[in-house]
Formats: C-alpha cells, sequence, structure tokens
C-alpha cells in the first residue's frame, strides 16, 4: 500500500503544477515515511549556467520538489530519488539578437538575454553517510523539458523596464540526462533538516539545432531538505518494536 502511494506522488508529479504537487505531497507526508523509507520537501537556489555559451553567466533561480531516502542492508547507504517539480537551468547575460521586428530590435538594443529553460528532474543514485550528520549524494539526473522562453530585457530612456519573452521549447531538446554530486549536512543530530550543496553537469546538447556549438546545462544547487512525518514514522517504528 506504501508503495503505491509512492508511485502515484510521482505520477501526479508529471499532470499537476508545482503547487497541486507540492501541496499534495504535505498531505501524503506521513503516509510515505516509514522506518525504511523518509519522504521529505526539497528546495532552494540554484544557479544555472551553459557550457558552450562563453558570454553566458549564472543567476540565482528558485526549485522546489520532494525526495525519497530508502534504507539499504548496509545503515551506510541510501538509495536517493525524487522529482523537482519546479527547476529552471539556461544562462544569464546574453547578447540581444534581431527578433524581425523593428520596433522589437530597436528596443531591445543594447539589452541582454536570459534563457530559462523549466524542467522535471528526477535524480536517482546514492547517499553515503559518513555519519550521522554529514554525507554524500551521486545521481544520474534524467530531466524533462517543459517550457522554454528567451527573456530579453533592457532600460529605458527614462530609466524604465523593458521586458520581452520569447517561446523557444521547439529550439530546445525535449529531454536532458546528466550527472549530479554533492555535500550535506543533517541537523538534529541526524533527524533534522538536511542541508545539501550539489553540482549539476549536463551530458546531452540542449539545442536541437545542429549548426550552433554543443551548449550543456550546468548549475550549483543550494538545497534544503525538509522531511514530511519523519518523526511520525519514527515513533510508530519504536511502538511496533516494544
Amino acid at each position: 500500500m506504501r508503495f503505491g502511494a509512492i508511485l502515484l506522488t510521482f505520477l501526479i508529479a508529471g499532470i499537476l503544477p508545482a503547487k497541486s504537487q507540492v501541496l499534495i505531497s504535505l498531505l501524503l507526508g506521513d503516509k510515505l515515511n516509514s522506518g525504511k523509507v523518509e519522504f521529505g520537501l526539497d528546495g532552494g537556489i540554484n544557479y544555472p549556467n551553459m557550457r558552450g555559451l562563453s558570454d553566458g553567466k549564472a543567476k540565482g533561480l528558485f526549485n522546489i520538489g520532494f525526495y525519497f531516502d530508502i534504507k539499504t542492508k548496509n545503515p551506510k547507504w541510501l538509495v536517493h530519488t525524487g522529482v523537482l517539480v519546479k527547476a529552471s537551468l539556461g544562462t544569464y547575460g546574453l547578447p540581444v539578437y534581431s527578433l524581425n521586428n523593428p520596433d522589437l530590435d530597436n528596443a531591445f538594443a543594447g539589452g541582454q538575454v536570459q534563457r530559462k529553460i523549466n524542467y522535471f528532474n528526477v535524480p536517482f543514485g546514492m547517499k553515503y553517510k559518513f555519519s550521522d550528520r554529514i554525507f554524500a549524494i551521486g545521481a544520474v539526473v534524467p530531466s524533462l523539458r517543459s517550457k522554454a522562453y528567451d527573456i530579453f530585457t533592457n532600460k529605458t530612456p527614462d530609466g524604465g523596464d523593458l521586458e520581452y519573452s520569447r517561446a523557444i521549447k521547439d529550439q530546445i531538446h525535449r529531454l536532458d540526462f546528466g550527472l549530479m554530486g554533492g555535500l550535506g549536512y543533517r541537523l538534529m543530530g541526524g533527524n533534522g533538516m538536511n542541508l545539501t550543496i550539489r553540482y549539476y553537469y549536463g551530458l546531452v546538447d540542449v539545442v536541437v539545432d545542429d549548426t550552433t556549438p554543443n551548449q550543456y546545462n550546468t548549475s550549483v544547487y543550494l538545497a534544503i531538505g525538509i522531511p514530511i512525518g519523519a518523526a511520525k514514522a519514527r515513533e510508530r517504528e519504536a511502538g511496533k518494536n516494544k
């Protein structure tokens, strides 16, 4: 029954908006946690950039999702998975290019472009516990692209802000794949929140057009993992063992 709830949560992740997914995750938290599985929310700030674009630079973006840590026979090793349901990659500070519209080209001349690509990220890997507090994480990360935009920005002569979003979804591959590694620290003697720093290294050329230089997603993640219902799960397990 518990694994059915886990499967249901993953299916929900593919069809509902991020806010609905997080709400359902909170409601199911007590059901998804057990002595063998820890479930929680995972989110923070990531700083994406793209290898292959020399003009790009990182810019902080918000992300949120949920995670599962599944115990193995070896207490130091955990299977780690989950879904980042709101996760953007891309880069910032690209030079403007022609929009084939003289008015828009004039308005954004001298401005810059942010390339923002929204994904559903599904890491699958392992956590290794050096102690109750300190751990390392490594995973492969397949990702499904949902939306993609080039966001043009500039200043007006009187100091106002101009912005124009151009959808580029058809120019970006639907699937991305990469490797992720990082280190983490667990609060409250190993029973509280997880604080992690992770690095994502994309392996798939993002852009469909083969005439352009290869471009790959990268990102640094500063994340907080908050277990949902874990304390109640430990109380249930303690009651069973009496």
